[in-house]
């Protein structure tokens, strides 16, 4: 090792390094000992495996669509998905559902760089909660956090960020599997309430997706979304 990094903090500088926890002069003076050091990269690559084997016994969750469009734009500066077609799949597309990002370090710093700077404050979800979801757009306008409790029956709702347009309404859906989406009703006027869940429709919750869209005053006059589908999130075990 060279003067610029003693051996007792080797250690703990490659694990800053390698999580995005050091400023800008302090990767850089890392970066130069790293190119000439061997003992420094052999540091590196231990401690990488170190922090990617974290994430081993991670069942892979897939984020919002929001959190997901903001992860691509940073780290690889790509816009937003493309959203066609028909029927139950392509509404599927249309609201921006895409498998999780995983794999490696970049999972590690992505959970990192999600905690950290894009998950926007909560209320978090109610005691005794069963499943929990974040309803959200894709520009974060439109924020709703829901929690289910099996216990009563209900979907406490928070609406966080954003309003109906005047003179519309937000309506909750549910979209289990490949089947149609099926409403739970028009979102309360209060930012914070509840909505009641029926017994058969709350088995359909876990692994199911949360959808709000827009619609006129009373609800959607079809059976399924007639507005545009403003916000998405996966419900996910509390």
């Amino acid at each position: 090792m060279t003067d610029e990094i003693e051996k007792e903090d080797e250690s703990a500088l490659t694990a800053e390094y390698i999580l995005g926890l050091l400023s800008p002069a302090e990767a850089q003076a890392y970066e130069d000992v790293l190119s000439v050091d061997p003992d420094l990269r052999a540091e590196y690559a231990f401690q990488t495996d170190r922090i990617v084997a974290l994430t081993d016994d991670i069942a892979p969750v897939a984020p919002p669509p929001h959190v997901l469009k903001r992860i691509k734009e940073t780290l690889f500066h790509e816009g937003a998905p493309a959203r066609s077609g028909a029927g139950v799949q392509s509404w599927l597309q249309r609201l921006g559902l895409l498998p999780a990002i995983g794999g490696g370090l970049l999972a590690a710093l992505a959970v990192l760089w999600i905690v950290t700077a894009i998950i926007p404050p909560s209320s978090g979800p109610v005691s005794g909660a069963t499943y929990i979801a974040q309803i959200a757009s894709a520009d974060e306008s439109l924020v709703v956090d829901a929690s289910y409790d099996s216990a009563n029956g209900n979907l406490v709702v928070n609406r966080a960020v954003g309003d109906p347009r005047p003179g519309r309404a937000l309506e909750l859906w549910l979209i289990a599997g490949d089947n149609p989406p099926i409403s739970l009703g028009v979102l309360p006027a209060d930012r914070s309430g509840r909505v009641p869940v029926s017994p058969d429709l709350a088995l359909s919750l876990a692994g199911g997706t949360l959808a709000i869209s827009d619609e006129p005053l009373g609800g959607s006059p079809e059976a399924g979304p007639t507005g545009d589908v403003l916000a998405v999130g996966q419900i996910v075990d509390a």
